[in-house]
């Protein structure tokens, strides 16, 4: 979740442990599930650029605002392109397989990253995955 209007961690802090989660170094843990939540500052961004569109989901709770799939990939392949992490690389191919994304975007913001070469080990993954 982006802290996007930059509220003091101690008011995060203390809504999260009223809701059940406990501090584990910058992120947020809780007993009953195994996904944790981090609070990064704003502006939302992915490697260098920032992201532009988000994507919206309605559900019984509210508004739920998240990246949209082709800034999903981008976040999972910044990971990939800059620490060699091989399962944000299966992550990003997943997304891709599962969603209708931007191909272009992403082929251009790879090449501003300075990663055509993993750009390209991404694209042959997604497009044959069975290799």
């Amino acid at each position: 979740m982006i802290n996007q209007y930059n509220e003091q961690f101690k008011k995060i802090h203390a809504v999260m442990k009223e809701a059940g989660f406990k501090e584990h170094n910058k992120y947020f843990v809780h007993e009953d599930t195994k996904y944790f939540i981090e609070f990064p500052s704003g502006p939302l961004g992915v490697g260098d650029a920032p992201v532009d569109e988000i994507a919206e989901i309605d559900t019984e709770a509210g508004v739920l605002r998240l990246l949209t799939p082709t800034d999903c990939i981008k976040d999972r392949l910044a990971a990939y392109y800059h620490w060699d992490d091989e399962q944000c690389l299966a992550q990003a191919i997943w997304v891709a397989q599962q969603n209708t994304f931007n191909l272009e975007s992403i082929k251009e913001w790879s090449i501003k990253e300075g990663s055509e070469k993993k750009y390209l080990i991404f694209l042959h993954l997604y497009e044959n995955p069975k290799t």
